[in-house]
């Protein structure tokens, strides 16, 4: 074995048997030439301009009410997934006893969905309605559609 694969090995080696050996880097050590360290350490000169955690980015719209907006959009896209699935679990269960069990939850979710859609649509001026309808509108038909394939 030539000499540099002998000493990578031993390299190597060495690294798994002492993981934490000391490093050949000095630790930092603050300047001592700063007349004053309550100065040096502190960070009431620095503004804030970072988020409080927890707070929302999209509420600093100008206060259109923009937030309230999305919740209901997230909420709805949330029943639809749900919504989606109750369908699903009722076509696997199309020739068995629990159809209409299945059938009746898929309908009274679609229909939840629905309601929750076209009360959002309402409360929206025009411009914004087009805008969602322009976003959500096919996934609520689609979701339409689906239902109607447990009647056939």
């Amino acid at each position: 074995m030539n000499r540099r694969a002998k000493l990578s090995l031993f390299n190597a080696f060495f690294r798994i048997r002492y993981p934490f050996r000391q490093s050949p880097i000095a630790p930092f050590t603050p300047p001592t030439h700063v007349a004053s360290t309550a100065k040096f350490h502190s960070f009431s000169n620095i503004p804030n301009t970072h988020f409080a955690i927890g707070r929302n980015p999209r509420s600093f719209g100008g206060g259109s009410g923009e937030l309230d907006h999305t919740k209901e959009v997230d909420s709805i896209n949330l029943k639809f997934a749900e919504a989606r699935e109750e369908i699903e679990m009722a076509l696997e269960s199309k020739d068995t006893v629990y159809f209409d069990e299945e059938a009746e939850c898929a309908r009274a979710t679609v229909n939840e969905v629905l309601s929750m859609f076209e009360g959002l649509l309402a409360k929206l001026p025009d411009r914004e309605k087009g805008a969602l309808q322009r976003s959500m509108g096919l996934k609520i038909e689609q979701l339409k559609a689906e239902l109607r394939q447990l009647d056939e």
